[in-house]
């Protein structure tokens, strides 16, 4: 068939296109589209020069492993190449390369029992080590297959690898190759330190451990978490090794080298299947990134016979398993909110299929990821999902960015119910202020509102709350107050004397005191001691919603960041409207008198902690009054604590303030101090 002016320039287009992102995998480090779209441009250009054999040209990327090496690093010379290995992704055409072999090596039957040795497809960097007399003297790239890069200086400083061989039993020459890799935990708490010092973080462990091969200062990769599994032999001189590739693989091991535990031998196409399915099962609990399994003919010389195509051997093959990550546009951005009024940004995809499922969003994270990737309407992006986790964006895929985009902004309002997006200085996560009163955040808000600490309804369990949100029929708390007997009885496992006795306890929570109110209402950090103190310290709800951010920092407990928490939660105008139908709805309680400070008082700039019983006071009455005389009362020792208050039973705040020779009152001495 001759080719057409079409094919010709499709077929170039595809080398460029390939050569493109060799360069950027190779040379930069800086990968642009996942695997799974890299071998769908290769395997279009082997099908077309396939059927058009006189265009395949020396330079074509089918002719060759890899990338030309950098010149930043010496280049090293494979003595054997480094050849690549052709890819089956499918049951079928692992069935097809194995009959393949059978076919070749004339073996009867199918080969049913034909023995492979098969391992996992490491996703890493591939090198190649020399030992000479057991000594390492020398690491290389992969490279272009013949020639590839000097990392000697990097690898030795991976711990896994021996700097000599132990025993004594191994070839005078030995060239062992095997994929570096940087395992998960490594790869998450390195990028997770990079971003905490305001640093570069890696795409994905394949990338972390190529570019960190590729170092030129070996104390940068010696703060790497690299590893290393071997699992071939290239050049041997002055000695003899097995027949057999596992039996080789058992001799590295024994000299010190690492292999990967998920090794087996198998046999026929079907026990390679099977291994494919137990592989893959096991993946995502797999303390290292793998793409796929491999399979080689386990015998030597059946490899020998066999021999090889220009590119790759036909004694082995890999077998893909589906991608983990693909190419899709991003259609839109919207904002989540979470049961803590937590805004999370969605990217809504171009349905594609990846990680076994059609994935039509992904997670961004917060606004600050979302900023940091720079992920955008229209773009093109990666998307990966691996076994359970919930899909995300991995990056953008700039050089397909359409023009005139416009960055994500955080909207201003709750996408739910319309009360103001804060978020306050420091914090990557912003929130919906309308805690009681936003449909997304109603449920958790309502549960914590029953609770025993706060109103205090005995009998109004998760379960039933959930089902109630679920009908509308509790749209606030204020709603609570409204059940009747009728409405509740017909409920599962709910009869009239249950019911009863949960619309009696829901009465009888009206009255209630200040404090636990404050401490129902939900607002963040606003706990039971500090709900307490506030209470305390202004007497009254209207003195408390009025109090401005100074104010409030003069409550014993209260600073500046959860004095703002309670600022913008008052200033909320659906929580003020919450709070007015609670009242309505007969909740009350007694005011007090607002607490007196004296701010120069005998007191003044102490802070105390309490424990254990009084003898007649409780310790809030306590509190109180330390307040009262300028005093501040903190809930643990520690050396700024200038008075530890101790009742009976005072227990280990009482070592401890022994310990830092910190002076111990008892209430007769706190009592005289305050007297002063």
């Amino acid at each position: 068939m001759t080719a057409t002016a079409a094919i010709r320039k499709k077929i170039e287009s595809l080398r460029e296109e390939i050569r493109y992102h060799d360069y950027r995998y190779h040379t930069l480090d800086d990968i642009e589209i996942p695997d799974a779209e890299y071998d769908r441009l290769m395997r279009e250009l082997q099908a077309l020069e396939e059927t058009h054999p006189e265009l395949i040209s020396p330079d074509s990327p089918t002719q060759r492993v890899g990338a030309e090496p950098s010149s930043a690093l010496g280049t090293v010379q494979h003595r054997l190449p480094m050849l690549s290995l052709d890819n089956a992704f499918s049951e079928d055409e692992l069935r097809d390369f194995h009959q393949r072999v059978a076919d070749k090596l004339e073996l009867e039957d199918g080969a049913p029992d034909l023995p492979y040795s098969a391992e996992p497809k490491l996703d890493g960097a591939a090198v190649s080590l020399l030992f000479e007399d057991g000594v390492f003297v020398r690491a290389a790239t992969r490279g272009d297959g013949t020639t590839g890069e000097d990392i000697t200086h990097n690898v030795r400083t991976i711990a896994s690898v021996p700097l000599r061989l132990l025993g004594s039993s191994f070839p005078t020459t030995l060239e062992v190759r095997g994929e570096v890799f940087m395992p998960r935990a490594g790869f998450e708490a390195y990028n997770e330190k990079a971003r905490a010092a305001g640093e570069k973080t890696f795409v994905n462990p394949r990338n972390a451990a190529a570019g960190s091969l590729r170092q030129l200062d070996p104390k940068l990769t010696a703060e790497r978490p690299l590893d290393m599994y071997a699992y071939a032999v290239g050049l041997v001189e002055g000695g003899e090794l097995p027949d057999c590739h596992s039996e080789i693989m058992a001799c590295l091991q024994q000299w010190g080298l690492k292999t990967c535990p998920e090794n087996r031998v198998v046999h026929g196409a079907s026990g390679c299947l099977s291994y494919y399915e137990d592989i893959g099962a096991k993946r995502d609990s797999l303390a290292y990134d793998i793409d796929g399994v491999v399979y080689k003919v386990d015998s030597l010389a059946m490899q020998r016979e066999l021999g090889f195509v220009s590119r790759a051997p036909r004694w082995a093959i890999a077998h893909k398993f589906p991608a983990q990550e693909e190419l899709t546009e991003v259609e839109g951005v919207e904002f989540q909110v979470g049961r803590t009024g937590a805004l999370t940004p969605v990217a809504r995809l171009a349905p594609v299929f990846v990680g076994g499922v059609t994935v039509s969003n992904a997670t961004l994270h917060n606004i600050d990821e979302l900023h940091r990737k720079d992920v955008r309407i229209g773009d093109t992006v990666i998307v990966r999902r691996a076994g359970d986790v919930i899909p995300e964006v991995v990056s953008v895929v700039l050089s397909k960015r359409p023009a005139r985009t416009q960055r994500v902004k955080l909207p201003k309002l709750c996408p739910v119910c319309n009360s103001y997006v804060r978020r306050e200085d420091g914090e990557a996560v912003a929130r919906c202020s309308g805690g009681l009163y936003c449909k997304a955040q109603r449920s958790e808000a309502l549960k914590h509102f029953v609770s025993r600490k706060a109103m205090d309804i005995d009998g109004l369990g998760a379960k039933l709350i959930e089902q109630l949100v679920a009908e509308d029929r509790l749209t606030d708390p204020s709603d609570l107050f409204g059940l009747s007997k009728e409405e509740l009885s017909n409920r599962e496992r709910m009869g009239d004397k249950s019911a009863d006795n949960l619309v009696r306890a829901i009465d009888v929570s009206k009255s209630t005191t200040l404090s636990r109110f404050l401490f129902a209402l939900g607002i963040r950090e606003v706990g039971e001691a500090t709900a307490a103190s506030l209470a305390a310290y202004f007497g009254s709800l209207p003195a408390i919603m009025s109090a401005s951010v100074d104010e409030l920092t003069k409550v014993a407990d209260v600073g500046p960041v959860v004095a703002q928490r309670v600022c913008s939660f008052f200033a909320e105008p659906h929580n003020r409207e919450v709070i007015q139908r609670l009242q309505d709805s007969g909740v009350h309680w007694a005011d007090s008198e607002p607490m007196t400070v004296i701010n120069d008082g005998a007191l003044s700039g102490k802070i105390f902690v309490i424990t254990g019983t009084l003898p007649t006071m409780t310790r809030d009455e306590a509190k109180s009054l330390i307040v009262q005389q300028g005093g501040k009362v903190t809930g643990s020792v520690s050396s700024k604590t200038d008075f530890l208050v101790a009742g009976a039973k005072a227990g280990s705040k009482l070592t401890k303030a022994q310990q830092l020779e910190i002076q111990v009152l008892d209430e007769a001495a706190l009592l005289k101090l305050l007297a002063d």
